[in-house]
């Protein structure tokens, strides 16, 4: 007897109305993050690729069980769902790898953000607080949105951060690091006066 395996893709809005989550019921990576804000990006992997083939997709960032599609601006979301989806159950159906070249798991350790300042040997403490926080408290809160945020440096007060998959280019994205993080950072860690988008 054969037994066909049904799988169905939950999909949730996120503050960015450009942005969709697509949620497979399944472990998308197994650890971290990874951001494909351009197609050029998406080369190192074939599911992100197949999303940029359809030309009206601007990003793609795959979370640990999601995967956050932005469209560009004007799309109809309602025509291309049904194909985001698709290609979606196509590629966990399928159990392709994740990225191309990536060992027998077929999962590639992307490689970290370059910093927008060099840190320095005698912030290491409030980096490490700093970084603490955002692991902890920030970045559980920014996924569940459909996005992530990375550390990119702290100088002179100023903690640089990256808003990546839906919180990239989301309208709330300022609100967000201004009046959210940036008064979590500053009450837990007196040294920080500032945040700013990296």
């Amino acid at each position: 007897m054969l037994y066909m395996a049904v799988m169905f893709i939950e999909t949730q809005t996120t503050p960015n109305p450009a942005t969709l989550k697509f949620l497979p019921g399944r472990q998308v990576m197994p650890s971290g993050t990874r951001d494909f804000p351009d197609p050029e990006s998406a080369e190192a992997s074939p599911l992100a690729s197949a999303l940029f083939s359809m030309g009206d997709v601007t990003g793609v960032f795959f979370g640990s069980d999601f995967v956050s599609v932005t469209a560009a601006q004007g799309t109809d979301w309602a025509a291309l769902k049904p194909q985001v989806v698709a290609i979606l159950l196509d590629h966990f159906v399928s159990e392709a790898p994740l990225f191309m070249g990536g060992g027998a798991d077929g999962i590639a350790v992307p490689a970290e953000a370059d910093a927008v300042v060099e840190d320095r040997e005698e912030d290491a403490d409030v980096i490490a607080q700093i970084c603490e926080l955002i692991e902890t408290r920030v970045r559980p809160a920014v996924a569940g949105d459909g996005g992530d945020i990375v550390y990119r440096g702290f100088s002179e007060g100023v903690v640089y951060l990256q808003m990546q998959g839906a919180c990239a280019g989301c309208p709330s994205s300022t609100a967000t690091l201004k009046q959210g993080i940036e008064g979590l950072l500053k009450h837990y860690v007196p040294e920080v006066t500032e945040v700013r988008a990296a």
